[in-house]
């Protein structure tokens, strides 16, 4: 009978131990320190036990006034209005926005030079809207000359004489150095509006050298055609129509009719 008391008595005991060892502990200094120690509060009158009447509460002594006396005075949370959490995360917020400020700038910066680098770079002059819509279709004479584009339309014996006479070799002279300062131009860095002004310029120089070749395929027209004439003068292959006093004056007035 001993023996099942002596392990039943512990059992009991046991018990009875556990329950005491897990009771609610409420204790409102502690709460409140634990309020002080993160961002609640910092609150005068919750800075508990109090001095008491005349300063006499003993516990007050052991908890604040021996070892703490002035705990109390300075707000120490991290997360205060003036802690060093909060400024910390002050500092970062301005930092953030200066860094921000920053990549603006560099981003405008960036732009500005990529919008330059656009506007005066060689390699992407392909693509400028008036060099695609006109320059480059008013300079392709001169940019895809070549022997069957320079004498198209003239005829073998224009042709014939235009080589021999060395006509040929100026007009195709003139056009492969046009065409190199073209193409310098356009895939030289310089200013969109310089390159602009560059093309103008060529254009006008190529107007005039093909006004001048328009002159030189009509003069030697003209020439074969005048030594044409001649030969058959020469050979008698000239027909020669009936001449009579009558028809000089009827020249004559037609000639003042128009005049009139």
């Amino acid at each position: 009978m001993k023996k099942i008391l002596i392990p039943i008595t512990f059992m009991l005991l046991a018990f009875i131990s556990s329950c005491f060892g897990q009771s609610e502990v409420n204790d409102q200094s502690v709460r409140y320190q634990e309020q002080r120690m993160v961002y609640l509060q910092w609150d005068q009158n919750k800075f508990t036990p109090k001095a008491g009447f005349l300063s006499l509460n003993p516990y007050y002594w052991m908890t604040w006034g021996l070892f703490h006396p002035n705990y109390h005075k300075k707000d120490l949370r991290p997360l205060s209005a003036t802690g060093p959490q909060t400024l910390r995360l002050a500092l970062v917020g301005a930092l953030n926005s200066t860094d921000n400020k920053y990549k603006l700038q560099s981003d405008t910066v960036r732009n500005t030079a990529l919008s330059e680098i656009a506007n005066q770079s060689g390699l992407i002059s392909d693509a400028d809207p008036l060099w695609q819509l006109y320059y480059s279709n008013e300079l392709k004479p001169v940019l895809n000359n070549s022997m069957a584009s320079i004498l198209a339309g003239l005829s073998p014996q224009v042709t014939a004489k235009l080589v021999s006479e060395g006509l040929y070799d100026w007009y195709k002279n003139e056009l492969d150095m046009l065409k190199e300062r073209i193409q310098a131009a356009h895939s030289t860095t310089m200013d969109r509006g310089a390159r602009i002004l560059a093309y103008h310029r060529y254009l006008m120089e190529y107007r005039r050298l093909a006004g001048v070749w328009a002159i030189r395929t009509s003069s030697a027209q003209a020439t074969l055609n005048m030594t044409a004439q001649q030969q058959k003068l020469k050979t008698n292959q000239v027909t020669v129509s009936e001449w009579t006093p009558q028809t000089d004056i009827q020249i004559a007035k037609q000639v003042l009719q128009h005049m009139q």
